[in-house]
């Protein structure tokens, strides 16, 4: 398939390719397997989509390449890369959290040519045939490392047996100790990670010592000095992630949470609420670490120490995406040391004399019950919160819309006012409910 490179570059707003990108784009056609390591955030997906897509036939009714990925989180972010680059490849995520059927409907409905999934889902549909492998000949592993380890590899051992690809792309920012005999062997590596850089030099480290085993309070003083910054406040258990978030809110704190437990439903809300400004902090686990490309982050504190080299730097990953900068915060018990794995010589933040209350972040989230199924966009819902709702250009945020409901930032002044004018009325045509997605 012939597309305009430039054209769907400008659709993601990049404007050149840095030398990975390039190298990977020139390296793809000439190699059948390739190990491309490249730190977080430096566009590892746009490296391989970019010639991915260029050879697959989308006049053809079947897959032609399967991209496996650790998070539903991780295959939304890479199927919405895809739209935004508005080839003529139709691409199908497939992830657990929601019905399959809906899923094996869009597959056998008109078969895409690309599918990106979670190693359970795909399985699934692979054993019933929903999803058949004869015409994949293009295999993409990416944050590979972490589908390889213990928790997937058996699933991701029986989708190999299934499948015979003719190319085989493995992606990460950290490398595996092993690449199973079920992947193959005699990859070509790339490798554009610093062997003797941890972290980047535009992320600055700092240590944060608690007078007290119980970190809750220096936390909370942290957050209210940071003031309205995005944070992404990381912690080794789901449990924790309940704790923390909720000491947070009682502190006035505007938070979110996101782990592994959590509906689905519920999930996306709380990603929405932090990627469009309306939370700007957001408690999560490990989960966060990888895929998630939310543009931004200026601070990741490391709430719990993390288990591994690995996790210390995908967290910090999460910051100063592309080439901005950021800030790291690793929080010290009275008991704790810094691992010996950061190499690094964090400095001590000090606090100031008079730690400031807490600040509120511009936006809010509205909710609003309609979606892609219901025929709504974001034009039409810009002209109605503009129309009916009497809000400015500048009072309003990023607009997501998913197939049954959407979420509109909005400037936090103007939220109860919008909300007031808005009840009861129609969009489009359709009477729904508005109301504010606060958690």
């Amino acid at each position: 398939m012939k597309y305009d490179i430039p054209t769907a570059l400008a659709r993601l707003g990049i404007s050149d390719l840095n030398p990975m990108q390039q190298e990977m784009l020139q390296l793809y056609g000439r190699e059948r397997k390739i190990v491309l390591l490249s730190p977080t955030g430096s566009g590892k997906s746009v490296a391989y989509l970019l010639p991915l897509l260029g050879t697959l036939d989308a006049d053809a009714g079947e897959v032609q390449a399967l991209v496996l990925v650790p998070s539903r989180e991780l295959a939304l972010q890479t199927s919405d890369v895809v739209k935004k680059m508005a080839t003529p490849v139709r691409a199908v995520a497939c992830y657990g959290g929601r019905p399959a059927m809906e899923e094996h409907r869009k597959l056998m409905a008109q078969q895409p040519q690309l599918v990106i999934g979670t190693p359970g889902r795909i399985l699934d549909h692979m054993r019933k045939e929903n999803l058949r492998a004869a015409g994949i000949r293009t295999l993409v592993i990416d944050e590979f490392d972490k589908c390889l380890e213990l928790g997937f590899r058996e699933q991701m051992a029986d989708i190999l047996a299934l499948l015979r690809p003719d190319r085989c792309v493995l992606l990460s920012a950290t490398d595996s100790p092993e690449i199973p005999n079920f992947v193959g062997q005699g990859f070509r590596r790339l490798n554009y990670n610093d062997a003797d850089e941890q972290i980047p030099d535009r992320i600055a480290v700092h240590q944060v010592l608690s007078p007290a085993k119980d970190k809750l309070d220096t936390l909370g003083q942290l957050l209210c000095v940071l003031g309205a910054e995005t944070s992404l406040v990381f912690v080794n258990y789901r449990e924790s992630v309940e704790r923390v978030g909720s000491y947070l809110q009682q502190l006035g704190l505007v938070t979110g949470v996101f782990h592994g437990g959590m509906e689905q439903r519920d999930r996306e809300r709380a990603l929405f609420r932090f990627s469009n400004g309306s939370a700007n902090i957001f408690v999560s686990t490990d989960l966060a670490s990888r895929g998630l490309d939310i543009p931004g982050i200026q601070n990741v504190i490391h709430y719990h120490l993390p288990l591994n080299e690995d996790a210390f730097i995908h967290r910090n990953g999460r910051t100063a995406r592309w080439d901005a900068g950021g800030d790291a915060f690793i929080i010290l018990g009275p008991e704790e040391h810094l691992p010996d794995y950061v190499r690094c010589e964090p400095d001590v933040f000090h606090f100031p004399a008079v730690i400031p209350p807490p600040s509120l972040p511009r936006w809010e989230t509205l909710y609003i019950g309609k979606g892609k199924r219901d025929k709504i966009n974001k034009v039409d819902i810009v002209g109605f919160l503009s129309k009916v709702g009497g809000l400015g250009r500048e009072q309003l945020g990023r607009i997501d819309v998913l197939p049954d409901w959407s979420y509109a930032a909005v400037e936090r002044t103007a939220c109860r006012d919008v909300l007031a004018r808005v009840r009861g009325q129609k969009i489009k045509g359709q009477k729904t409910i508005f109301a504010l997605a606060d958690k």
